[in-house]
C-alpha cells in the first residue's frame, strides 16, 4: 500500500489524539450501563456531527445506538467500524468500552481523511452499538439490516490484558427461569405448600452435575434473582438467571436443550409450574476472524514492535462473548484485542482503574492506528478484498 496512504492515517489519527483521550475520560467517569449511555450517545455523536460526519440516531428501535456515515462515492467499497460505550453495574467500565468508543471514532476518522482527500473511494460508517454488556446492541441492529445493507466488512477492537487476535469470543445465551408453587405457612401446615425454592435449588443441583458432563469449553452460571420473601413461608415464586456458552454456536443449542432439561425435571420432582424465557433477541454467535483482516492488522502491530503468541496458542484461549460475534457471521470481519499493560481480568476493578490510564490510552490509538490502516489496505487492494471475501465463503461453509 502507497506509503502516502498509512500517512494520512496516522496524522489524522494523531490530530485528534488530545480529543480522544478527553472522550474516553468523560465517557469512563460516567459509567452508563446497556440502554442507559444517554451522555455518552451525546457526546460521541456530536463530535462526529462536528467531524463532518452525517449522524442517525436511535437506529433499530435503541435510544442510544447511533450511525456516523462519510461516503465521496456511490460505487466504491464500504467499511464499518464499531464502538461501544455501555458499563457493567457495580464495576463501571472494568470492560474498558470507554477504549473501544474512541478506537471506533479513531479508526473512522481516520479513513474520512482517506475519502476526503479521494485516495480511496468508497464510504465508511461507525455504529455505536450500547448494551454490548446485555448482548442486545449488535444483535438488534443485525436483525433489522443494518449491517448488511451499509458496509461490506467491518472491523472493532477489545482491551485485554495483553495483544491477542485469535482467542476464542464464546457464543452466548440467556435465560430468566421462573418456577410457580404454592404458598403456605411455613411451621403449621408446610405440607400444605409446593415450594418453588426447593425447585429452583434441585435445577441449580442438576446444572451443577451437568457441568461435569458436558464439553470443558461449555460455560454455564447463574443467579438468583428472587428466592422468596420470608423464611416463614413456604415461596411460591422463585426466579433466576443463567447464562450458558460453548465454543461454538450450534454447540449452544444443544446445550440449551440440556439446561431446560434440568429445569423441566426440577419442576416435576417438586410439582411446580416451570416459565423459561430464553432473549427474545436471539443467541450471541462466537466471533470467526476473518483471516485476511486480522493478519494484515497482526503485520501493522508488529511493525510497532507489538509482539503476540503463535495462532496456534491463540487459539486455546477461551475469553468472554461479544454481539459483535453475530456480525462476523453475516460479514468478512475481525475482532483484535489489544493490551492495555496490566494483568488483570477484565470485569475487574483493576481493569476498570487501567482502562483510564494514559499508558491504556496510548495503546488504544496504536492498535486503532493499525486497524485502520488494514481497513485502508483491503479497501485499496484488489487481491486482498478477494482474498478476505473469499476467507469468508470458505468459513460459512
Amino acid at each position: 500500500m502507497d506509503t502516502h496512504i498509512e500517512h494520512v492515517v496516522a496524522q489524522a489519527i494523531d490530530e485528534i489524539n488530545d480529543e480522544l483521550r478527553d472522550i474516553s475520560l468523560k465517557i469512563h467517569d460516567d459509567p452508563e450501563t446497556s440502554n442507559e449511555e444517554f451522555h455518552a450517545h451525546a457526546l460521541l455523536t456530536g463530535y462526529l456531527e462536528k467531524k463532518g460526519f452525517t449522524v442517525t440516531r436511535s437506529v433499530a428501535g435503541l435510544d442510544t445506538a447511533f450511525l456516523a456515515e462519510y461516503s465521496n462515492s456511490s460505487q466504491g467499497r464500504r467499511l464499518g467500524f464499531c464502538s461501544e460505550y455501555d458499563a457493567l453495574p457495580g464495576v463501571g467500565h472494568g470492560c474498558g468500552h470507554n477504549l473501544i468508543a474512541i478506537s471506533g471514532v479513531a479508526s473512522a476518522v481516520a479513513i474520512k481523511a482517506l475519502l476526503e482527500r479521494k485516495l480511496i473511494q468508497g464510504k465508511v460508517v461507525l455504529f455505536g452499538t450500547p448494551a454490548e454488556e446485555t448482548t442486545e446492541g449488535k444483535v438488534v441492529l443485525v436483525k433489522n439490516g443494518e449491517f448488511q445493507k451499509r458496509v461490506d466488512f467491518a472491523l472493532m477492537l477489545h482491551p485485554y490484558p495483553y495483544d491477542v487476535n485469535y482467542c476464542n469470543m464464546l457464543a452466548l445465551d440467556g435465560a430468566t427461569v421462573e418456577f410457580f408453587g404454592k404458598a403456605t405457612h411455613a411451621g403449621m401446615k408446610p405440607w400444605d405448600g409446593i415450594n418453588a425454592l426447593d425447585a429452583f435449588m434441585q435445577a441449580w443441583n442438576n446444572v451443577s452435575m451437568l457441568r461435569q458432563q458436558t464439553l470443558t469449553s461449555n460455560r454455564i452460571h447463574g443467579i438468583i434473582l428472587e428466592g422468596g420473601k420470608s423464611a416463614n413461608v413456604i415461596p411460591d415464586y422463585v426466579s433466576g438467571k443463567f447464562i450458558a456458552r460453548s465454543l461454538k454456536y450450534e454447540q449452544l443449542v444443544e446445550l440449551k436443550q440440556k439446561l431446560e432439561n434440568c429445569f423441566q425435571s426440577a419442576a416435576n420432582a417438586t410439582g411446580c409450574k416451570l416459565k423459561i424465557t430464553w432473549d427474545p433477541n436471539g443467541a450471541v454467535k462466537d466471533v470467526f476472524m476473518n483471516d485476511t483482516l486480522t493478519d494484515i492488522y497482526r503485520e501493522y502491530m508488529e511493525k510497532e514492535n507489538v509482539e503476540f503468541l503463535p495462532r496456534s496458542e491463540e487459539e486455546k484461549i477461551l475469553t468472554g462473548s461479544t454481539d459483535f460475534g453475530n456480525v462476523t457471521r453475516i460479514l468478512p470481519a475481525t475482532h483484535p484485542h489489544f493490551g492495555i499493560g496490566i494483568d488483570a481480568p477484565i470485569h475487574s476493578v483493576d481493569f476498570m482503574k487501567a482502562a483510564r490510564t494514559e499508558k491504556a490510552h496510548v495503546n488504544t490509538i496504536r492498535a486503532a492506528r493499525c486497524v485502520a490502516k488494514a481497513a485502508a489496505k483491503v479497501l485499496v487492494d484488489d487481491a486482498l478484498y478477494e482474498q478476505m471475501l473469499s476467507d469468508f465463503k470458505k468459513g460459512k461453509k
